[in-house]
Order: structure tokens, then C-alpha cells, then sequence
């Protein structure tokens, strides 16, 4: 075995394993692509790029990304030590000068006697994971040659090249006195009391999806909306292919009034427990996780900007209080299927020599990627240890929830960003929202300080 750990790109998720390795006092060589090569969305010869928002979200405890800064903080990240130290002024949030802070990453690595930073671009896994432990963190825009030999390494035909993803909201903050519990068809109805009966069933949790109905004049207003929403203009390289494999619900709006009422908000199937007949529209929300606690709504992949989703989005009945934990998105953005590939430390199961962090993992977001390579860095420790030992963090901590979520089956997944709809919930019920988070966010900051 190779005397030490190769890391494949150097973005947030590659730096911060690097730091964390060699920090264990153990060789890394770090190959990052740029400024040999750069994709499309980098400019920055520097490591640790920020390509989109300079923003690294809430820094406040009841907020689900502040909680998992505030995780990282305690385990030693650098990266969110170099994220406070370059921060410039955003209220309650952490944002920062990102020239600096790549800059300062960079500098940081380079001046790490256990760190060899190789600007290179690798195109085989394999033949590296044959003589070494490997760390695969490059990110949303993996070359074309690397995503054919991951998809050959997997076994899988292709990687997830576009992300068209829908929105998800917690389960808690639907109105269910709209929405009801129902599969298509599986309501039989006749006399008034067996009405009453069905009504008193389709509010148990029995069902695959939470319905929310429509009457003519409330999806007339949500389609005029929609069709006259704001939406994200896409990067040239985005548009060649995007709208290949899923159309946007806007645009499908945009082909006909009635366009989405024969698609995925199709009625057929369906009663309206308001009005005991069928709706003249019906929205539906899957299940995201096992918990049961985050739903995803049925065929709303959008372009929409994010304001815009939650504007138009919750005049959807039922939806009118929703809080919306992720916003749907269509981009390019390179990832695998983790639930069947990865375990909860971020090890590839067809080859225990090759982890993988960041985006391409199905983490979604700056800290979200910082964590992952945490993770995977202090796993890839102990294995090149040989200690046969596993650090996964609790499912009650952001970390943890976050490697649980990647890791676990899912038959329709997406990149996940934190949030506490993917925490174990609280054994008592709370409807303050800040209360609820705060006892979540207390009880994960004592397990990872227990860790």
C-alpha cells in the first residue's frame, strides 16, 4: 500500500479531507485539475473556488446549516476557521470574501509539510485505488473522462449528469385539514356515512402520498402565476442538454392552461374531502425519507428563481404555510447513486479503498460538502491505520443525518443540503418552530461533543 492518501480534486469537500489527513500526520497527494484544466463554471487557479453565492448561510443555532457550522467548529474544520476569519459583513449569515478565502485555503495546503498539491487531471480511480487508499471529491462538474471511469468502477451505465430536482417541504407544516393521505383509485365511495368513513381513513398514514386538492378558481390563479414567474437563466453548457430528460413545470404550463391538468396534476382518481367530488386538480407529495418527516412535490421541476418557488408554490392549497427545505433546481450537476454505492462513511462498498465527498455524493451545498470530506477523511484515517474501525457520527447530529441520508436506500434520490426534517425527531411534540430547532440543535451539538 501506497505510504499515502490520494485526493482527487480540490474543492471544499478535497481541502477539507486533505487538512484532516495530513493534520493525522499521514502523506496526502492532492490532484487538482486546475489551472491546467478548468470546467466551465471555474475561473480561480486557487483551491477551494466558490463558484456561485458567496454565502455559507445561517451562523444561527436554530438553523440547520448553522448547526452543522457549528458541528464543524468543534471537530476542528478548517475550512469553516478560514470562512469566520474571512468573513465580510451579512447579518446573520456567513459570508466571505471568497478570493480570500480561496486564497487563504490554498495558502494554508500549501505550506502543509504532508500535503502535495499535483495539478493534474486524473481519469482512473482504479488504478490508483489498486495501490492506495483514494478520496474522490470532484465535485458537480466531474470531467467527462472521470465520470466514464467512476460510471466503470460503480457499475452503473451513467452518472446523474443534470439535477432536475423538485421541492421539498416538511411533513409538519402542510395544512392536513386540506391535503389527505391517498393512492390514485384506491378511494371507493357511495352513501353519505361511507363517505364520512373514507374521509375518516384517507387521514391515516396508510397511503403512498399526501394529495392536496383544487378547486377551478385556485388553480386558475396558481397556473397564472407560474407561467408568469421569474425563472434562473441557465450557462450556455447548461442548456445543451437539460431539458432533454425533464421538462420544467413552468414551461410545461406555459404549452396550455390545461396542459398540466392532463400531466402531474391529473385528478383522475381522486375525491376532494372538502367537497366529497372529484378535484378539478390535485397536486401530490412523495415521501422523501423513511422517517416520513420531508415530502417532495410530485413532478415540479423547476427553473424557477428560489423566492419565486415559495411564492407561487404556496398558493397551492395546503401548502400555504409550507416550509420549504430545499427548492427544486435544474442544473448541471454530476452525482452518483450513494444510497446504493456508499455506506455512512462515505466508503464505495464495491471497493473499500475508494471514498467519495462533496457533491458528487448527492450533498448539496458549501458546508454540506465540507462535512462530507471531514467524514470521509477521518474514515479513510482508520482504514489507512488499519485500525478496522468506523467513525459515524450519531443520525441526531447534522453530520451523522446528513451521511445517513446519502447512504441509505432511496428509490427517487436527489442532493439533499441540511435541514432538520433528515433529524431523528424529538419524542415530545412542539409547534414552536424556533423552540423545536433549538432542542434539536442543543441535542446534536451534546452528541457530537460525546462523539
Amino acid at each position: 500500500m501506497n505510504d499515502y492518501i490520494t485526493i482527487i480534486g480540490g474543492g471544499l469537500a478535497g481541502a477539507e479531507a486533505a487538512y484532516q489527513i495530513a493534520k493525522a500526520g499521514i502523506k496526502v497527494k492532492l490532484y487538482e485539475m486546475k489551472p491546467v484544466k478548468f470546467s466551465p463554471a471555474h475561473t480561480n487557479k486557487n483551491l477551494a473556488e466558490i463558484v456561485c453565492s458567496n454565502s455559507f448561510k445561517s451562523n444561527l443555532h436554530t438553523n440547520a446549516c448553522g448547526l452543522l457550522k457549528e458541528e464543524l467548529r468543534i471537530l476542528d474544520s478548517l475550512l469553516i476557521k478560514i470562512a469566520d476569519e474571512t468573513s465580510v459583513p451579512a447579518g446573520q449569515a456567513l459570508a466571505v470574501d471568497r478570493e480570500k478565502f480561496a486564497e487563504k485555503v490554498t495558502i494554508e495546503l500549501e505550506k502543509n509539510d504532508n500535503i502535495q498539491i499535483i495539478n493534474e487531471e486524473i481519469q482512473d480511480v482504479e488504478k490508483i485505488a489498486k495501490e492506495g487508499i483514494a478520496i474522490v471529491a470532484t465535485g458537480p462538474l466531474t470531467s467527462e473522462a472521470l465520470s466514464k471511469n467512476i460510471g466503470k468502477i460503480t457499475g452503473e451505465d451513467k452518472l446523474a449528469f443534470y439535477d432536475a430536482a423538485a421541492p421539498i417541504v416538511e411533513k409538519d407544516s402542510i395544512n392536513m385539514n386540506i391535503a389527505f393521505y391517498g393512492d390514485r383509485y384506491d378511494q371507493e365511495r357511495g352513501k353519505d356515512e361511507e363517505v364520512e368513513q373514507w374521509k375518516k381513513r384517507i387521514k391515516s398514514q396508510t397511503a403512498s402520498y399526501i394529495n392536496l386538492p383544487m378547486n377551478k378558481e385556485e388553480y386558475e390563479k396558481f397556473w397564472n402565476e407560474l407561467v408568469n414567474a421569474e425563472v434562473v437563466e441557465l450557462h450556455e453548457f447548461e442548456k445543451r442538454e437539460i431539458f432533454e430528460g425533464c421538462m420544467p413545470v413552468e414551461v410545461m404550463a406555459k404549452r396550455g392552461i390545461d396542459t398540466l391538468r392532463y400531466g402531474p396534476l391529473k385528478p383522475v382518481g381522486f375525491t376532494d374531502i372538502r367537497t366529497g367530488k372529484r378535484p378539478y386538480a390535485l397536486v401530490q407529495l412523495r415521501q422523501d425519507n423513511e422517517e416520513g418527516t420531508i415530502y417532495n412535490i410530485v413532478g415540479f421541476q423547476t427553473n424557477l428563481k428560489f423566492g419565486e418557488q415559495k411564492r407561487v408554490f404556496s398558493l397551492i392549497p395546503g401548502l400555504e404555510k409550507a416550509e420549504f427545505i430545499k427548492y427544486g433546481v435544474m442544473h448541471r450537476n454530476t452525482f452518483i447513486n450513494s444510497p446504493e454505492l456508499l455506506d455512512a462513511t462515505y466508503n464505495l462498498k464495491k471497493n473499500n479503498n475508494i471514498y467519495f465527498a462533496g457533491q458528487i455524493t448527492g450533498v448539496e451545498g458549501y458546508v454540506e460538502s465540507i462535512s462530507s470530506g471531514m467524514v470521509a477523511a477521518l474514515n479513510a484515517i482508520e482504514k489507512y491505520k488499519q485500525t478496522k474501525k468506523q467513525i459515524i457520527f450519531p443520525k441526531e447530529t447534522m453530520i451523522g443525518a446528513l451521511a445517513n441520508y446519502i447512504s441509505n436506500k432511496n428509490e427517487k434520490f436527489q442532493p439533499m443540503n441540511a435541514n432538520f426534517g433528515i433529524l431523528p425527531q424529538l419524542p415530545e411534540k412542539i409547534k414552536d418552530k424556533k423552540e423545536k430547532y433549538g432542542k434539536l440543535a442543543d441535542r446534536a451539538i451534546q452528541k457530537i461533543n460525546n462523539t
